[in-house]
């Protein structure tokens, strides 16, 4: 394994999650890390994390194609250096497809799908010529399977769009020597759901529990960071291609 002790990473939607994880797990490792999402507040809370000069943090919209170009460039040239990129930013708003809300459908497809792109066509010139290169892409375990949280219809399309984009970028890219990598994790306690309205939840959690008693549990945002951490540590020429990481514990819904 390569490994990322003194290498330089950028990670989407850092402040918490698992963007968080990825980017505590490779500072515990060795690596520099340049966080990014839209709040400032929320990124300075983070940076108490990490030690002097292992982190810095840049709010920027992935949305924005402009935003994310600047906040690549910036957090590589406080560095000098930038050896891989973890698109992770998402968000999700649970609803019936029948009672779905255009602007959320909106912000949905511009955050986690045009992020992904965008953030993914700033990377690449920041990264061609560089030592051992990657860019991870962080899909999510409801593009394929049906006993995830119902009612996130577009969220699940969304991630879906990002593993058929990370097919072509990978291919596109191995020119440069720039590894690719998909990830897609299965549910893990966060605070991913905080801010969903209630009403809406509460009807996605009814349909959930109909669709079967039990689900799988015991997986922490920590082990996310661990996958995420092993792609990214391969030896130049190699790649993790898709890498599914799911809980595997079978548990009562009957819990929620």
């Amino acid at each position: 394994m390569a490994g990322v002790k003194d290498r330089t990473y950028i990670i989407t939607g850092a402040s918490k999650g698992f963007g968080l994880a990825i980017a505590k797990n490779l500072a515990e490792n060795g690596a520099k890390v340049g966080l990014i999402s839209r709040s400032q507040q929320a990124l300075d809370k983070a940076l108490e994390d990490f030690g002097a000069g292992q982190a810095i943090g840049v709010a920027a919209d992935v949305g924005i194609r402009a935003d994310i170009s600047a906040a690549l460039a910036t957090i590589k040239a406080h560095f000098g250096r930038l050896d891989g990129v973890v698109n992770n930013a998402g968000m999700a708003t649970p609803n019936a497809i029948e009672n779905l809300v255009e602007a959320e459908v909106l912000q949905q497809i511009q955050t986690n799908f045009l992020g992904t792109v965008f953030c993914s066509q700033a990377a690449i010139p920041l990264l061609r010529g560089g030592e051992n290169p990657r860019i991870v892409n962080i899909s999510s375990a409801s593009a394929w399977h049906y006993d995830e949280m119902s009612h996130l219809s577009i969220y699940a399309a969304t991630k879906a769009a990002v593993e058929r984009f990370t097919r072509d970028l990978r291919l596109e890219v191995q020119a440069d020597g720039i590894g690719v990598t998909c990830v897609r994790p299965g549910g893990a306690w966060t605070s991913f759901a905080d801010g969903w309205d209630t009403t809406a939840l509460e009807s996605a959690l009814a349909s959930w529990k109909h669709a079967g008693s039990f689900m799988d549990t015991g997986m922490d945002v920590a082990h996310v960071g661990e996958a995420v951490r092993y792609a990214l540590a391969q030896p130049q020429g190699v790649a993790v291609d898709l890498l599914e990481i799911r809980p595997n514990t079978p548990t009562s819904k009957s819990m929620f």
